[in-house]
C-alpha cells in the first residue's frame, strides 16, 4: 500500500459550506423568499446584518467591504437594509412563531457607522425583523479606530453581549507588514474603552504567519492580548489571496512548505500558550477562557437552524438553499454591487445561491460538526439522516484516520479530531467538499 501523503495544512479557511464562490445566479426571476421559508422551522433563527464599510482595507482581507462611504452612502445603505428587512419579515409569514436565538453585526466594520446609524441598525433588527436584541446573544465586530466611546455606548445599551476587535498584531512592524496601519497605543486605548462598557464577552483576533514574525514576537502579541483577560481569542493563519493588498505584492500561489511549517509552528505555540493559561480550545481558531461560561444560546445549532442575512454581503441559509447577493473581492466590483443593492426596491426573491439538499446536507453537517473540538455524536447524525457517517464518508474518514487526524481515544459514539486533526482543519475541510462544489469553485471567475 502506498504511503498516504498528508494534504497541505493551509488550503482554505472553511467557515461555511458551500463557499460563496460555488454560488451561481438562480433561474430568473428567482424563488420567492416566502416559498423558501414556508416550511422551515423558525423558532431558533440566527440574524446577521452585514455592513460593508471599513476605514482601511487590510492587506490580507478578501471580505466584501469597501473603503469609505461617500455621498451619504451609509444612509442609503441603511435605507436598503430597512427595505430588505421588511420584505424578509413579511416572507417569514404570520403562521409559525418566528424567534431569533442569536444575532450578529459583521462586515466590513459595523462600527464604521456613526452612533446614530448604529441606533438605526438596531431598530431595523428589532422593529422590522422582531429580534429582541436585549434577550439574545448579540455579537458585533469593531476595529481599534472605530471603537469610540459613543458607538460602544450605543451597542452596550442596545444589548450587545460580545464585542470582537481585530487587532491581528500588537507589534507595529508586523501590523505594517500585513498592510494594517495602527499604533499599539490606539489598540490598547480601544480595548480599554471596550472593557469600560461592561459588555460581558471581549474577543480579540490575532494573526500568525506575518512576514518577519517569530515565536518571540508572536508571544508578545499573545501576552499583550492576555493582559486584557479576553473571554475569547481567535488565532488566524495569514493567507495571501488574489485581489487583496498582499496579493498584489506577493504571488497568492507561492505559498511553500517552509511557510506552511512556520504557520503550523506558530499555531502550536499559540495553542499551547493559551491552553496553559486557562483557555479551552473550541476549534482550530477559537479559544475560550475556561471560567467565562457559554457565550451563546443552548438551543441554537449552526448545522440545523436557519440563518437570515441582511445586507449585500450576507448569506441566508434554509435547509434546501443557501443564497446571497453577488460576491466580489475587487474594490471596483464591490462598489458596483453595493450601489446596485442601495437601488434595489424588490427584495422578495433570492438571486444567487446553491442547493444544500441530500448529500450536500450530509457533507455540511459533518464538516461543520467535525471542525469543532468537541466533535460530532454519531447517533445525532444517524437520527437526522438515517445513515452512518462511516458509510456516507467512509473513504474520507479512512484517509483522515491514516493521516492521524481522528481521535482514536474518543468516547464510543463520538467522531472527533485529534489535536493534529484540528491543527490541519484548513486542509481537512476542503477534503470534504463535494465534486460539484469543487468544480463550481474552480470555475468561479475571480472578481
Amino acid at each position: 500500500m502506498s504511503e498516504l501523503v498528508t494534504p497541505r495544512p493551509y488550503r482554505s479557511y472553511v467557515y461555511a459550506y458551500p463557499h460563496k464562490t460555488a454560488y451561481r445566479p438562480l433561474p430568473a426571476p428567482g424563488p420567492s423568499l416566502a416559498e423558501l421559508w414556508r416550511d422551515e422551522p423558525k423558532d431558533a433563527l440566527s440574524l446577521y446584518a452585514h455592513i460593508p464599510f471599513c476605514e482601511v482595507r487590510c492587506g490580507f482581507c478578501n471580505l466584501f467591504t469597501r473603503i469609505g462611504a461617500p455621498d451619504e452612502l451609509t444612509a442609503r445603505y441603511l435605507d436598503a437594509l430597512d427595505r430588505q428587512a421588511t420584505a424578509v419579515r413579511e416572507a417569514l409569514g404570520d403562521g409559525a412563531p418566528v424567534r431569533f436565538a442569536t444575532a450578529a453585526f459583521g462586515g466590513g466594520t459595523p462600527t464604521f457607522l456613526t452612533a446614530a446609524e448604529l441606533e438605526r441598525l438596531c431598530d431595523i433588527a428589532e422593529k422590522r425583523m422582531g429580534a429582541d436584541l436585549r434577550a439574545v446573544p448579540l455579537s458585533v465586530e469593531t476595529s481599534p479606530s472605530t471603537a469610540t466611546a459613543d458607538r460602544l455606548a450605543v451597542l452596550a445599551e442596545r444589548g450587545a453581549t460580545r464585542l470582537s476587535i481585530g487587532v491581528q498584531s500588537f507589534v507595529e512592524a508586523e501590523a505594517r507588514a500585513a498592510v494594517r496601519p495602527q499604533r499599539r497605543s490606539e489598540v490598547e486605548a480601544a480595548l480599554g474603552r471596550i472593557r469600560e462598557t461592561g459588555v460581558p464577552v471581549l474577543n480579540i483576533d490575532l494573526i500568525y504567519g506575518i512576514d518577519g514574525q517569530t515565536e518571540r514576537s508572536w508571544r508578545l502579541s499573545l501576552d499583550a492580548a492576555l493582559a486584557w483577560r479576553p473571554e475569547e481569542l481567535y488565532l488566524y493563519p495569514l493567507y495571501v489571496r488574489p485581489l487583496t493588498g498582499l496579493g498584489r505584492i506577493q504571488d497568492p500561489a507561492a505559498a511553500d512548505r517552509a511557510w506552511d511549517e512556520q504557520r503550523l509552528r506558530l499555531y502550536r505555540y499559540g495553542r499551547d500558550h493559551l491552553l496553559a493559561r486557562g483557555y479551552e480550545q473550541v476549534s482550530m481558531r477559537m479559544f475560550r477562557r475556561a471560567d467565562a461560561g457559554p457565550s451563546g444560546p443552548d438551543d441554537y445549532a449552526c448545522q440545523t437552524d436557519g440563518m437570515i442575512g441582511l445586507g449585500c454581503g450576507a448569506r441566508s441559509y434554509t435547509s434546501a438553499l443557501h443564497y446571497s447577493f453577488d460576491y466580489a473581492v475587487d474594490m471596483r466590483r464591490i462598489r458596483t454591487i453595493i450601489d446596485s443593492y442601495t437601488e434595489t426596491e424588490d427584495f422578495s426573491r433570492a438571486r444567487h445561491g446553491y442547493g444544500t439538499t441530500g448529500a450536500e446536507a450530509r457533507r455540511r453537517h459533518l464538516l461543520q460538526s467535525l471542525l469543532q473540538a468537541e466533535g460530532m455524536p454519531v447517533d445525532g447524525y444517524a437520527e437526522r439522516f438515517g445513515s452512518s457517517p462511516f458509510t456516507d464518508f467512509g473513504p474520507e474518514l479512512a484517509r483522515f484516520e491514516g493521516y492521524g487526524w481522528l481521535d482514536t481515544a474518543a468516547p464510543a459514539g463520538l467522531l472527533r479530531l485529534s489535536p493534529e486533526g484540528l491543527a490541519h482543519s484548513d486542509g481537512l475541510g476542503p477534503e470534504l467538499f463535494s465534486p460539484a462544489v469543487r468544480a463550481a469553485m474552480a470555475a468561479y471567475e475571480t472578481k
